[in-house]
């Protein structure tokens, strides 16, 4: 079963049940090289850096209260791992990381508008650009996660 999800290039199937989105379902098309997703690490990354930049922008005003919330705890679930089958898209990618920059801020909107009983797919409370990714560049994100996957891994191993 799959939703019907709109993006700049036009609609695209999603399974039904996928917190990711239609710019990752693009990205598997786009670059399937390895057929590998991005480490474990490297998604704890992402999520701790989108919940640094939805802190900061919460308390600029930019993210009212009931967002940030929603936003938050999602943020953790990626940050425990809990969401990690949802993280798809290829670990090596043409973009810089624009792919895997997108499934997580789809992951996290995703899941975070169930937790406010939205339905998947429905951007219209949290949205993956407006309130995820505002702000930021995937050429500061990616790098920087990488370099926090890279300390974790550096110190568990």
């Amino acid at each position: 079963m799959t939703r019907l999800e709109k993006d700049s290039l036009g609609y695209v199937e999603v399974p039904k049940e996928a917190y990711y989105g239609a710019q990752t379902v693009r990205a598997l098309s786009n670059f399937p090289i390895t057929l590998k997703p991005i480490h474990p690490m490297m998604i704890k990354a992402l999520g701790m850096i989108k919940l640094a930049a939805t802190s900061s922008n919460h308390k600029v005003g930019f993210i009212d209260k009931k967002r940030f919330h929603f936003i938050q705890v999602a943020c953790q679930e990626v940050i425990d791992g809990q969401l990690n089958h949802h993280f798809i898209t290829d670990a090596i990618q043409g973009g810089a990381g624009t792919s895997a920059h997108m499934n997580v801020n789809e992951v996290i909107a995703n899941r975070a508008n169930e937790l406010a009983h939205f339905p998947l797919g429905s951007y219209e409370y949290i949205h993956p650009n407006d309130h995820l990714n505002f702000g930021q560049s995937t050429n500061d994100v990616y790098p920087s996660a990488g370099r926090l996957a890279s300390l974790f891994l550096v110190l568990i191993y």
